[in-house]
């Protein structure tokens, strides 16, 4: 697994994005679902498109450092 540094910079970006729709009215329950998709969408697309289970695995990763694991399990729990 050849994980770049400059790869981490990829966090704050989809907490950025993830920011910027919460502010156009994207759910507070769905923001951790939305850092997820981003996360594994990142990884298929820039991190490493020639093999997709590392692809997916660094996405996870990055979507639920992006999303803060236990805070995002909290809102999709709670009504």
């Amino acid at each position: 697994m050849d994980f770049q540094v400059y790869d981490i910079a990829i966090v704050p970006i989809i907490v950025a994005l993830v920011q910027l729709a919460k502010q156009i009215g994207l759910s507070v329950k769905y923001q951790p679902v939305l850092s997820l998709i981003l996360g594994v969408v990142t990884g298929i697309v820039y991190v490493a498109p020639s093999d997709p289970k590392q692809a997916i695995l660094v996405g996870i990763v990055m979507g639920l450092a992006a999303s803060g694991l236990w805070s995002g399990a909290k809102n999709i729990v709670q009504k």
